[in-house]
């Protein structure tokens, strides 16, 4: 599978690369990424049938393998990152999948959240910036509220505990109903190369 891969960690300095480096996170395939892309591979009977959206895409890998698997499947990343949306539109072009690319601004209400109804959220390291962690949930939220019955399943390095999650989780309805540790499914061959202490979440709403 193809994932166009369009920042260059040597060719920013200075300024320039204070002010592109958030634009550029989306333009790696991070560890968290091809975890949560393995797990949706290997739970493909499970989610059969269902529409995904993934929050905070980038290179978009776990939103690949769904559309790869035949699922209705709407990427989505942050309105202001242009090349990111842009880059996501190419790769999904040279994999020959036809998936919705949305800009999605966290704790924005715009006129296009209102019309997702996804049974499937993915989010894959998109628990980095705790400035925007209520903006995050805020937006988990409302998708799970806009679509009963659905999950939330994202992949994070477990930095400073599963409690801060808890927090956010009770703050905003939510509850955790699977936590695992990312490498306990993953297969050695794919895992060796990959680093850090990731958990994987599937989140629910309380009142489900």
């Amino acid at each position: 599978m193809d994932t166009e891969d369009g920042a260059d960690s040597g060719s920013s300095s200075g300024g320039n690369m204070t002010t592109n480096m958030k634009e550029e996170y989306g333009l790696f395939v991070w560890p968290c990424s091809v975890i949560l892309a393995e797990y949706v591979w290997q739970q493909r009977l499970q989610f059969s049938g269902v529409s995904v959206l993934e929050l905070g895409a980038g290179t978009c890998l776990p939103g690949l393998v769904a559309a790869k698997l035949g699922l209705d499947v709407t990427l989505t990343d942050d309105s202001n990152k242009l090349e990111v949306l842009d880059n996501m539109r190419r790769v999904c072009d040279l994999n020959q999948l036809n998936c919705k690319v949305l800009g999605l601004t966290w704790g924005v209400w715009d006129e296009s959240i209102f019309t997702l109804k996804p049974k499937l959220i993915l989010g894959a390291d998109v628990l980095y910036d705790a400035s925007a962690f209520d903006d995050l949930f805020a937006t988990v939220t409302f998708l799970l509220q806009n679509s009963p019955g659905s999950v939330f399943i994202t992949t994070y390095h477990n930095r400073s505990g599963h409690h801060l999650i808890e927090f956010l989780m009770l703050k905003w309805g939510l509850k955790c109903v699977k936590l695992i540790d990312a490498f306990s499914f993953m297969p050695p061959y794919k895992a060796s190369g990959l680093g850090g202490n990731i958990q994987l979440a599937e989140i629910v709403l309380i009142s489900e």
